[in-house]
C-alpha cells in the first residue's frame, strides 16, 4: 500500500511539473508574440490572401497593372484592335508642316492637344505605377533593410527616394528640350507667336508623361498604405501639380510651363537628396541650407517670369481674344486667373517653407539647450565628487585627536 501511495505521489509530481513547463512555454510564446507585434514584425504564413481582397491587390498591384498594360501592347498585333491600342500607346494629333531650308523643303512633325490624349495619359499612368514598383522593390527596399529606419523615417525615405528619381529624370529631360528648342537663349519666345498650339514630339510627350505620373500618385496612396494623417498633405501637392501642368498644357502656355517645371524640379530634387543624406547621417545638414536659398530664389524667379510672360508679353501681343478653334485664350480674365493661380501657389509654398524653417530652428534650439544642460549637470557632478573625495581623504589621512581624560 505504501509503495502504491508513493508511486501515485510521484505521478502527481511529474504531472504538476509538466503542467508548469507548459505554462512557462505558453508565457514565453505570448511574450515574444507581443514583442514582435510591437516591433511591427509580420508573421510568416504560408497562406496566401484571398483573391481580389485588399491585401491581394496591394501585394500584387504591379503584376496586375503590367498585365493590363500588356493587353494594350498585344492589341497592336491584331488589325481589329490595333486602331484602339494606338490611341493609348502613341502620341495623337500629328500635324506635318513643310519648312524651307535653303532650296530644299523638309517636312517637320508637330502635335497639338485634344481629348484623345486622355487615353495616352491613362496608359502612361500604368507605366508609372510599374516603374514605381520596380524602384521600390529593387532599390529602396534593399536600402531600408540595410539602414534599419524607424517607421516615420521609412515612409519619408520611400517618398524622397521615389521623388528624387522622378525629379532627376524630369529635370534632365526638360532641360534638354529647352536647349534643343532654343527657349533659354531666346526668352521672348515664351510669349512671341502665341498661341503655341503646335508642339514638337518631345514637348508633347513630356507633358503626357508628367500628367500620367501625377495621376499615378493617387492610386499609390492606396497601394503604399499611406497613413491617414499624411494623405491630405499628399493630396494637396498632387492636385497642385495636376492643376498647373494641365493648365499650361490646355491653355497653350507649354513653353512657360516647361521652364517653370524644370526650375521647380531642380530645387525639389536638391531638397529630397538632402533629406536622404540626412537620414543616412543626421550630422550632414548642409544641403538644407543650400536648398533654402535656392527655394526663395526659385519663387522670385517664377513670379518674375510669370508676370513678364502673362502680364506684359501676352497683354501686348497682336492676337487678342478667345477662340477655342485656334487655341487662343489671350483675354484679360484668363490672364488674371493664371497670374492669381501662380501667385497663390507660390505664396502657399512660401508659407509652408517659413513654417518648416521655424520648426527646424525650434528643434535645433531645443537640442542645443538640452546639450548645454546635460554638459553643465555633468560638470557640477564632477566638481561635487572632487570636493567630497578631497575631504574624505584628508579626514582619513589625518590622525584623530584624542580627548584628554580629566584627572
Amino acid at each position: 500500500m505504501e509503495l502504491k501511495a508513493e508511486k501515485a505521489v510521484r505521478v502527481e509530481q511529474r504531472a504538476a511539473s509538466a503542467l508548469s513547463l507548459q505554462q512557462l512555454r505558453l508565457r514565453k510564446f505570448d511574450f515574444f508574440q507581443q514583442k514582435s507585434s510591437r516591433m511591427g514584425i509580420r508573421k510568416k504564413t504560408n497562406k496566401n490572401p484571398p483573391v481580389l481582397s485588399h491585401e491581394f491587390i496591394i501585394q500584387n498591384h504591379a503584376d496586375i497593372v503590367s498585365c493590363v498594360a500588356m493587353l494594350f501592347l498585344l492589341g497592336l498585333m491584331f488589325e481589329i484592335t490595333s486602331k484602339i491600342a494606338v490611341l493609348f500607346i502613341t502620341v495623337q494629333y500629328n500635324v506635318t508642316v513643310t519648312a524651307n531650308e535653303g532650296s530644299e523643303e523638309t517636312a517637320i512633325n508637330y502635335f497639338h492637344h485634344g481629348l484623345k490624349d486622355m487615353a495616352t495619359i491613362f496608359f502612361y499612368m500604368l507605366v508609372a505605377i510599374i516603374m514605381h514598383a520596380i524602384i521600390q522593390e529593387y532599390v529602396l527596399d534593399k536600402i531600408n533593410r540595410k539602414m534599419h529606419f524607424s517607421k516615420t523615417k521609412h515612409s519619408k525615405f520611400n517618398e524622397s527616394g521615389q521623388l528624387s528619381a522622378f525629379y532627376l529624370f524630369s529635370c534632365a529631360w526638360g532641360a534638354s528640350i529647352l536647349f534643343s528648342e532654343n527657349i533659354l537663349s531666346n526668352p521672348v519666345s515664351l510669349w512671341e507667336g502665341y498661341p503655341h498650339t503646335l508642339m514638337p514630339f518631345q514637348m508633347k510627350f513630356y507633358y503626357i508623361c508628367q500628367l500620367g505620373y501625377w495621376l499615378h500618385a493617387l492610386p499609390e496612396l492606396y497601394f503604399q498604405k499611406i497613413k491617414k494623417e499624411d494623405i491630405p498633405r499628399q493630396l494637396v501637392y498632387i492636385s497642385l501639380y495636376l492643376v498647373h501642368i494641365a493648365g499650361a498644357y490646355i491653355l497653350n502656355l507649354n513653353r512657360l510651363g516647361l521652364v517653370l517645371l524644370v526650375l521647380h524640379y531642380f530645387v525639389e530634387l536638391l531638397f529630397h537628396v538632402s533629406r536622404i543624406i540626412y537620414f543616412s547621417n543626421e550630422e550632414r545638414q548642409a544641403g538644407f541650407s543650400v536648398w533654402a536659398v535656392l527655394f526663395v530664389l526659385a519663387r522670385l524667379l517664377t513670379l518674375s517670369l510669370s508676370v513678364l510672360t502673362v502680364g506684359f508679353g501676352l497683354a501686348g501681343a497682336e492676337q487678342q481674344g478667345l477662340s477655342l478653334s485656334e487655341g487662343n485664350f489671350n483675354v484679360l480674365f484668363i490672364r488674371v486667373t493664371v497670374l492669381a493661380a501662380i501667385c497663390t501657389s507660390q505664396a502657399f509654398m512660401m508659407w509652408k517653407f517659413i513654417n518648416f524653417q521655424l520648426r527646424r530652428w525650434r528643434e535645433h534650439a531645443q537640442t542645443t539647450a538640452l546639450k548645454k544642460k546635460s554638459s553643465s549637470a555633468k560638470g557640477k557632478s564632477r566638481k561635487a565628487n572632487g570636493v567630497n573625495g578631497s575631504v574624505s581623504t584628508n579626514g582619513a589621512d589625518s590622525p584623530r585627536v584624542k580627548k584628554e581624560k580629566s584627572s
